[in-house]
């Protein structure tokens, strides 16, 4: 391959990479604060949905991003009900959010644009575009650091930019703020911080709004940035990958954007190349296809060594009389 190929490879998983980095981000806060949740596929897949839907009804892509975040919120809204004020099992939240999601996309959108579930496609007011950085044009044709800025930093949409704003944003809000250590320590010990007038709930719901938030982004990135409007299923087990991502980066926000682009990469991979081959044996297409998948089912079994979630993660808190 020329130099070329690999600047496109390279672009491709950043774009790939963008909403699992998202989703992998809502899930650190969320899991940090000892709220487990499996979610976040349905939430994604909602956010989606309703960020292309209001989308193509105002011809506006900002009302729809809010739209998504909105739709996000509140299947996050439902999750933080169950698991936190009714102190019900987290996971079985998780899957009933991705259950909800999966059937309400579907028969909204049938009832709404008679697609089978889709939206139809989105014009140019209603979808984000790429962004040109400064000096691009300009110094695209320096060999090397040309192609680099031109072709690989400059010409995404800007929620990339934001989604990749965020991992110090989000290392710096964990560990650096009063904020990052009550949650920090919530999901450890939630009985240490409410000794300390802390309120567990508040911290939790603020976590799992957080969550909700990121997750909004994620979706409306799917269907006005990375597609140009919602298909039926169109998260195609990104949420289930970001959560491996999470386990993979141990819970820290910086290891989650090295894993992220590893698994965008292998998105891109499959795309780029029909069959790889290695010289005694040829991979097919649909193997790398399947490998991001695989790899998630790999890293949730804990073949990847020993990852320690929070102490407290998924166990409700019942308040010492």
């Amino acid at each position: 391959m020329d130099f070329a190929s690999y600047i496109q490879i390279l672009d491709s998983t950043i774009r790939l990479s963008t909403p699992l980095l998202l989703a992998c981000l809502a899930g650190l806060f969320s899991e940090r604060a000892g709220i487990f949740d499996i979610g976040l596929e349905g939430k994604m897949l909602a956010a989606a949905f309703a960020s292309a839907a209001l989308s193509y009804a105002t011809g506006n892509v900002w009302v729809g991003l809010l739209g998504g975040i909105f739709a996000a919120l509140l299947m996050s809204a439902i999750h933080g009900l169950a698991s936190i004020t009714f102190r019900g099992n987290q996971l079985i939240s998780g899957v009933a959010i991705n259950f909800l999601a999966s059937g309400l996309t579907v028969l909204l959108g049938q009832n709404w644009f008679q697609l089978g579930g889709r939206t139809p496609p989105l014009g140019a007011g209603a979808r984000f575009t790429e962004i040109t950085l400064p000096f691009a044009d300009d110094v695209a044709n320096i060999p090397i650091l040309g192609p680099i800025y031109a072709d690989l930093i400059s010409g995404h949409s800007i929620l990339v930019y934001v989604s990749f704003a965020l991992v110090p944003a989000s290392a710096w809000l964990l560990y650096r703020t009063r904020f990052g250590l009550r949650l920090r320590a919530v999901g450890e010990n939630p009985a240490a911080v409410d000794t300390a007038g802390v309120s567990v709930k508040g911290m939790r719901f603020a976590a799992v709004c957080i969550c909700g938030v990121l997750t909004g982004l994620a979706g409306a990135y799917l269907s006005t940035a990375l597609s140009s409007g919602f298909g039926r299923e169109m998260t195609a087990g990104k949420g289930f990958i970001a959560l491996a991502a999470l386990i993979f980066a141990k819970w820290r926000p910086w290891y989650a954007l090295g894993a992220c682009l590893l698994f965008g990469l292998l998105e891109a991979l499959a795309i780029r190349f029909q069959n790889i081959d290695l010289g005694l044996i040829v991979l097919p297409v649909q193997f790398m296809q399947a490998l991001p998948y695989v790899i998630t089912v790999v890293i949730l079994a804990g073949f990847i060594g020993r990852a320690i979630p929070p102490r407290a993660g998924g166990t409700p808190y019942v308040k010492e009389l």
